[in-house]
């Protein structure tokens, strides 16, 4: 996922206990995955004694009441002996339980948790497939129901999933943790005139009319996946084929726009496959969502989710594509065991996505995103309160790491090892390491056990030098880390420099710039500046009415620092018209820090926004808002 913001930011996960290490995962001989399991507190599942390995959907998209139901068959790998199964159930009306004959068996739902929701237990009766009837809750955190009138086409309703970290539980009766991977099915049935599209291959491409005067749609996923990756989008839906294997659906209102933003995924295919190996996934397709997604993308199997604020004519901002790309062999291919491992599917993720960008586009282009990466780096590690902080570190409590840390302290990380190696020699275990592990969670522990089995090979220099355990394990930046510098933004930063020393905006030279040199200048403006100086910048850069997301949001958070009442219709308008978290979490946090100023600008855009935001994203704010102003 690009612009993740970390689990902890939108959990506020306090008080759980540190996860223990998993033995490296080997395959079962059924060419399951291995029966050692990390210990997983965001999971109240036991695999141990009895895991999900196949899930069979049979569900209705009921726009009318926000809820899905149906059934959910589900096949139970058990120890000899075992009594029971338990899933996780975050909101679920359950029905029915079953086996296959009918015969009920007996269930109990345990104490309900805020974040991880309740325990199903379920008695086996010595079944190894059982059949639950049930329906998700209107409210199910990884459902938003969009009305029609929060579309681009304005006629017809919208519903899309957001399953990660831990949403899944909330919609699909299973249990909810990537390190228990399954196989899945499914047949969604929807109102007539609308397409349904899922996270694997689709089975029937113009669906299948029903006696009721709606239309099925069937999907399946053979490879085994993480519980996460089980994604479902339904609405007005057109498709526009990019590749022999890649294409985009969305409205018909932003197809063409989109496509044209995406004409170099099958390059980035090819470059991704001469990097690591073979896309394993069939088809890569990607799904443009309305505005109120909450994240820059999602790394669904077959059909990555994207945010519509990544098209702004100039292609500049496809490191998304790219990224979610890369997690096809890091994340969805080797995927983290436990969410305290997340760095070893967005730190992999960032660093492949550079390189699949390198491959495209040229080493700098490569240079200004890995550079802009390494300050972000930076201002994570000063927000969570200096080197010492133990958010600042990759493995720990899960979802502790700070900001975008396991993105871009995980990069940095690897691309400290390619430095110290060679990028040939790196290359080749990066190739075996998605061999060996492909299909399978793997932990810190179990990277660092193979890294040093299969690259440092007991070279004792070698292993001083990468300070692994130090990068891994231990807070802040060790000091062998490589910073990669672009003489793009340094060209930026000499424009900045002299509109810093007082120059005029009408001195500074935009043309042609892409969002990240915009975004290069624009955080680079000391927060505090004059009335006169901020109508200069804004009408000098037309900064209020800029059709980038981004440029938008970076001019916003100088605006709300500085109490500048010109950009609060702008300012307003945008809250109630992107949802993406990245772009809109720092102006509800300026504005909430404003006091009286702010907060009823930041309340009342709310109130207009919420029922169009995904419900992380009301979520989010709302703790923002519920946050005593110091």
């Amino acid at each position: 996922m690009r612009s993740f913001i970390s689990a902890a930011a939108l959990l506020l996960l306090t008080g759980v206990s540190s996860m223990a290490l998993a033995q490296d995962a080997q395959p079962m001989a059924d060419g399951a995955q291995s029966a050692s399991f990390a210990d997983d507190v965001w999971t109240y599942a036991e695999p141990e004694t009895a895991r999900v390995s196949h899930v069979d959907l049979d569900l209705v998209a009921d726009f009318e009441n926000k809820r899905v139901y149906g059934t959910a068959v589900l096949d139970i790998v058990a120890e000899p002996g075992a009594q029971s199964v338990v899933l996780d159930d975050k909101g679920l009306r359950i029905d029915l339980v079953t086996d296959m004959d009918g015969t009920p068996l007996p269930i109990s739902v345990g104490e309900q948790d805020e974040m991880l929701g309740a325990p199903l237990r379920i008695r086996l009766n010595g079944n190894s497939k059982i059949k639950i009837s049930y329906a998700s809750a209107p409210g199910a955190e990884a459902l938003q129901w969009l009305p029609k009138e929060a579309t681009a086409g304005g006629e017809k309703p919208y519903l899309f999933s957001q399953g990660q970290p831990i949403n899944n539980r909330s919609w699909i009766p299973t249990q909810d943790s990537p390190g228990i991977r399954q196989t899945w099915e499914a047949r969604i049935t929807v109102p007539q005139g609308l397409v349904a599209v899922m996270s694997g291959d689709k089975l029937t491409p113009d669906g299948v009319p029903t006696a009721d005067g709606r239309v099925s749609y069937r999907f399946k996923m053979d490879n085994a996946v993480p519980p996460y990756l089980i994604a479902l989008a339904v609405g007005d839906l057109a498709f526009k084929p990019l590749g022999p294997n890649s294409g985009v659906y969305t409205e018909v209102a932003m197809l063409d726009a989109a496509a044209d933003e995406f004409q170099d995924v099958e390059k980035m295919i090819a470059a991704a496959e001469d990097l690591y190996g073979p896309y394993r996934w069939g088809r890569y397709d990607m799904l443009v969502l309305p505005p109120s997604f909450p994240y820059g993308g999602m790394e669904n199997p077959t059909l990555t989710f994207l945010t519509p604020t990544i098209i702004t004519g100039d292609r500049s901002n496809t490191d998304v594509v790219a990224h979610e790309l890369a997690h096809s062999w890091s994340g969805n291919l080797v995927t983290n065991a436990t969410w305290s491992d997340s760095w070893l599917n967005e730190g992999f993720t960032t660093y492949f996505e550079n390189r699949i960008m390198e491959a495209v586009y040229g080493k700098d282009r490569a240079a200004l995103y890995a550079d802009l990466d390494y300050g972000t780096m930076l201002s994570d590690i000063a927000a969570a309160g200096g080197m010492d902080a133990p958010a600042t570190r990759l493995h720990g409590d899960p979802g502790e790491t700070a900001g975008q840390l396991d993105y871009f302290k995980g990069s940095t990380f690897l691309r400290t090892i390619e430095k110290a190696v060679g990028r040939d020699r790196f290359d080749a275990y990066l190739r075996g390491y998605f061999d060996r592990f492909a299909f399978q969670p793997q932990t810190t522990a179990g990277f660092l056990t193979d890294l040093r089995a299969h690259l440092i090979k007991g070279d004792a220099a070698l292993e001083r030098e990468l300070k692994l355990d130090q990068w891994a394990y231990q807070p802040g930046l060790p000091d062998n880390a490589v910073h990669i510098q672009s003489a793009t933004l340094a060209q930026v930063d000499r424009e900045l420099a002299a509109f810093n020393a007082g120059g005029p905006v009408s001195a500074v030279d935009t043309q042609g710039w892409s969002t990240q040199q915009w975004m290069r200048f624009l955080r680079g403006i000391p927060r505090e500046q004059s009335a006169a100086r901020l109508q200069e910048l804004d009408e000098g850069l037309n900064l209020s009415g800029n059709g980038n997301a981004y440029v938008r949001s970076a001019w916003y958070e100088i605006a709300i620092a500085n109490r500048y009442d010109p950009a609060v219709p702008s300012l307003k308008q945008y809250l109630t018209t992107v949802g993406r978290m990245l772009l809109i979490r720092p102006l509800y946090q300026g504005l909430a820090a404003q006091g009286s100023w702010g907060r009823p600008i930041a309340t009342d855009a709310f109130a207009q926004a919420k029922s169009g935001y995904h419900p992380m994203t009301a979520a989010m704010t709302e703790r923002i808002l519920a946050e005593p102003t110091n």
